[in-house]
């Protein structure tokens, strides 16, 4: 299979997937590297596709939803990471990512796309066993995240109980 070919099949296949696809079993299933596969991301994302890179794998952004959104400045210890995500997801809110600003690099963003209980368990688990240091160890607990909600309700009860934690910047 060429590589155009190739790339029309991984488009496919994102948008047919309900879970993310991971560039490791992509790469098993063609026959080539991880690196082609990034690669050939890459160019799918240069042509107009909206994919994102999770922890779990690439998805189509599929964000036809009319989501209220939110960015959130949040300060916490790292031993109080699955205390914010669980504040957010349990009123139905979606982290999309996590935004650090560098003195050098300027802003750096890792997209997290945590839904779910169940994928806030995997992200904690995977960070808790890769004994990673999380991007808010460089700006001393200080990051902001991309929060969807439903409603501006809900968006209201998440930032108020962030608030109360003493997790949320004030605005």
């Amino acid at each position: 299979m060429g590589s155009k070919d190739r790339r029309e099949t991984i488009e496919k296949k994102l948008n047919t997937s309900k879970e993310p696809l991971k560039g490791s079993e992509l790469a098993k299933e063609f026959g080539v590297t991880r690196q082609v596969i990034v690669k050939d991301i890459a160019i799918l994302r240069a042509e107009g596709k909206d994919i994102i890179a999770t922890p779990e794998g690439y998805i189509i952004n599929s964000n036809n939803r009319n989501y209220i959104k939110k960015i959130v400045a949040i300060c916490h210890k790292r031993e109080e990471i699955e205390e914010e995500l669980k504040i957010i997801i349990k009123y139905g809110g979606i982290i999309e990512d996590v935004i650090v600003e560098h003195p050098l690099y300027g802003e750096i963003k890792a997209m997290l796309m945590i839904k779910t209980l169940d994928d806030m368990e995997r992200f904690m688990k995977n960070f808790k066993d890769a004994k990673a240091e999380p991007l808010s160890t460089l700006t001393g607990g200080v990051h902001l995240h991309t929060v969807c909600a439903d409603t501006e309700e809900v968006m209201k009860k998440i930032t108020e109980e962030l608030r109360v934690k003493g997790f949320l910047i004030a605005e």
